[in-house]
Parts: structure tokens; C-alpha cells; sequence
């Protein structure tokens, strides 16, 4: 009978590596590949200075700019966790 490890370990190389459930941490949420191309296009736009909150004031965080790109990711159906 072989040993098996905790289903968040797998082998790599001859070595057990952890993948996730480290302690007192959670695993990050799963977006979809339409979310990532939303916040990385409001990301860039926050970069250029273009990015404009529903005021019309200009995006200065990082932060904000990726909450921007999720919202619009939701609004769009794209697979994204709901606010908390």
C-alpha cells in the first residue's frame, strides 16, 4: 500500500510541492479567461490615465481599476464571483 498525500501536494521532480491550503489562507476565486481580458483592458487604461469612474472622475488605483474590470466582466456574464 502506497502512501497518498493531502490532495493539495503533488509530485514534481522527484518532490512533493503544496499547491494550495496553506494555513490560515484561502484558495484564490477561479475567473474566467473573458474577466482576465476586462480588468487586464481597465488596467491598461488606468495606466494610460483614460479610465473614468460612473462620475467622470479619473481612475487613479490599481484597486479600482480592477474592481472597474469586474464589474463590467459581470455585467458582460462573465463567470466572476459575486461581491462580497
Amino acid at each position: 500500500m502506497s502512501y497518498l498525500p493531502h490532495p493539495c501536494f503533488k509530485k514534481t521532480k522527484q518532490v512533493w510541492m503544496r499547491t494550495c491550503c496553506r494555513v490560515n489562507q484561502n484558495v484564490m476565486a477561479k475567473y474566467s479567461e473573458k474577466a482576465g481580458e476586462k480588468v487586464e483592458r481597465a488596467l491598461h487604461e488606468e495606466k494610460e490615465g483614460k479610465l473614468k469612474t460612473g462620475t467622470g472622475k479619473k481612475v487613479t488605483s490599481r484597486k479600482q481599476a480592477i474592481a472597474i474590470g469586474l464589474s463590467e466582466a459581470r455585467k458582460a456574464g462573465a463567470k466572476v464571483p459575486d461581491k462580497k
